[in-house]
């Protein structure tokens, strides 16, 4: 396994054991082309690699989406980032709890540890260096003094790319059970909760409000994943461009309750969405972050266009 250098001392919670990140997705699609031309709209570095596709923020070097071609399209399996001295811990502690190990999937091997979650969704904890941030992210709010413009004509507009992976939700039979089940299994907390269908899964080593979240959806899927983008102004471009693109579909410009991140979500040709999001609350690692259950009504969103009715639908279980 690779050694883990850089703040490893400086950006863990002593003695606890827990996943660290979000390492990567792996999505399973019917057209790599398709796939292609959404996401490197969308703003990502695609990579052809591995007989399939990679997806990366530009100039960094973490590869945070593997996209496969599928007769459907589904959520093939989260990689969890953990550092490498808590690996036999984590083995020994899924042995403990009666979770069962398998072997890795046919072209995703790796020597990391595989196993399912209540749903039967495909889950992996494997040594990697902590790829979520460690501190809140930048958030840059364009100011024009007096005596000059404050922008430029639209075709100059500049292209804008989402700067990392912040994270992503995920529909489950039941949230109540995925919470139990993640606490105890790969050491995530509870940030916050809407109502008894909705929950917000935060990593115990520093990170943002939430790195996965949970909607009660039919079983499971994915609903959709979210990039960071440092500000409102790359937000509202990166979504005209998208829907100059053909990408029209979505829901924003609004800033959510919990996490209180702005955001704007595209929808996919698949049926789920890829938000771009600024300025998400941050849980750093010296913090006992106090997790709040909130009526659904209200948690929502704070301000911001009525979503499309089928916005919460697992299209994976159609």
């Amino acid at each position: 396994m690779t050694a883990i250098r850089g703040h490893v001392a400086a950006t863990r919670r002593p003695g606890a054991l827990g996943v660290h990140s979000i390492d990567h997705f792996a999505l399973m699609v019917p057209d790599l082309k398709v796939a292609e031309h959404f996401y490197r709209n969308f703003g990502l570095d695609v990579r052809a690699e591995e007989g399939g596709l990679s997806l990366y923020a530009y100039g960094q070097p973490h590869r945070w989406g593997r996209v496969m071609e599928g007769a459907t399209k589904q959520l093939h399996h989260v990689s969890f980032g953990a550092f490498e001295d808590d690996m036999p811990r984590f083995a020994a502690h899924l042995q403990s709890l009666g979770v069962q190990r398998i072997d890795a999937p046919a072209g995703f091997e790796s020597n990391g540890i595989w196993f399912r979650d209540p749903d039967g969704a495909l889950r992996e904890i494997r040594a990697a260096e902590k790829s979520s941030t460690n501190h809140k992210a930048a958030f840059a709010v364009p100011i024009c003094g007096e005596g000059a413009r404050g922008t430029v004509s639209r075709e100059e507009a500049p292209s804008v790319r989402p700067k990392r992976f912040s994270h992503m939700l995920t529909f489950v039979g039941s949230a109540a059970k995925a919470i139990s089940f993640y606490e105890q299994t790969v050491g995530l907390k509870l940030a916050d909760a809407a109502g008894s269908d909705v929950a917000f899964m935060h990593g115990i080593h520093g990170s943002d409000h939430h790195i996965l979240a949970f909607a009660t959806g039919g079983g499971a899927g994915l609903h959709h994943s979210s990039w960071d983008m440092g500000g409102i102004e790359q937000i509202g471009l990166g979504a005209m461009h998208m829907a100059d693109s053909g990408y029209a579909r979505g829901w924003g410009l609004g800033r959510h309750v919990l996490g209180s991140n702005y955001f704007h979500y595209i929808r996919d040709p698949w049926g789920s969405y890829a938000e771009y999001s600024a300025d998400i609350d941050y849980i750093p690692v010296t913090q006992d972050w106090e997790a709040k259950t909130w009526e659904a009504h209200n948690a929502f969103y704070l301000w911001g266009p009525t979503p499309p009715e089928d916005f919460v639908t697992n299209f994976e279980v159609q």
